[in-house]
């Protein structure tokens, strides 16, 4: 289970905080959505939580530890928003084992099998795969490391809206064995895969019940 206790993030650069005592709680093998406009600190959370970015005040606890940004490094793996623009290996296989060159086939296989890419040829060129199996490649570039907390930034960004309902169909299957937090600043393709929601704005966040936000959807939508 993951706890974010009072978390703050206030740059001294910044006027205010970014974070403002931010509280979180979400279970193992649940999916948490947060939702929230640009520059609301959505990026900023998944930094701190990813070991990335160190908060000014607060704690991170998984299963009641409390974590520093080394421990988080391990225990989450984060895909960043258009994360194909970051690839650099020239094939599949050299993508998923860069930086673990040890990696055996048969996790090269399990991952790939998780995310529905196993019937590709290991020597296909990541940019020779379609926009949803380039999105599918970033998440099997982090579960192949087998994270406990997996981290998604605005994951159906820029992808059509086949591509988005079968990426968010995968999501759903992948939440029963990890645990996932996602942030959107578009809650709509995700509501129905989502355990637990939250709203940021200006740094502060709020829980919102996942099927309230649905029915506000559908309202707006028919209107």
């Amino acid at each position: 289970m993951l706890y974010l206790r009072n978390l703050t993030y206030h740059p001294t650069a910044c006027p205010t905080a970014i974070l403002k005592s931010v509280n979180l709680e979400l279970p193992s093998k649940q999916l948490g959505l947060i939702i929230g406009p640009s520059g609301s600190g959505k990026s900023t959370l998944l930094e701190i939580l990813s070991g990335l970015a160190d908060p000014t005040s607060g704690t991170v606890l998984w299963r009641e530890q409390e974590l520093i940004a080394e421990q988080l490094q391990q225990l989450a793996g984060i895909v960043f928003q258009f994360p194909e623009r970051h690839f650099c290996g020239a094939t599949i296989l050299e993508e998923l084992r860069l930086g673990h060159p040890e990696l055996g086939s048969e996790r090269v296989k399990q991952a790939l099998s998780a995310v529905g890419l196993d019937h590709l040829s290991l020597s296909t060129p990541p940019h020779a795969l379609s926009g949803g199996q380039q999105r599918r490649l970033a998440l099997a570039v982090q579960l192949i490391r087998q994270p406990n907390l997996l981290l998604l930034d605005e994951p159906t960004a820029g992808l059509d809206w086949s591509m988005r309902r079968q990426l968010v169909n995968l999501l759903g299957q992948i939440k029963q064995d990890w645990t996932l937090l996602v942030v959107t600043h578009d809650a709509g393709d995700m509501l129905p895969i989502a355990d637990k929601c939250w709203t940021l704005k200006h740094g502060i966040l709020q829980a919102v019940d996942p099927a309230t936000l649905a029915h506000k959807e559908q309202e707006v939508a028919v209107n």
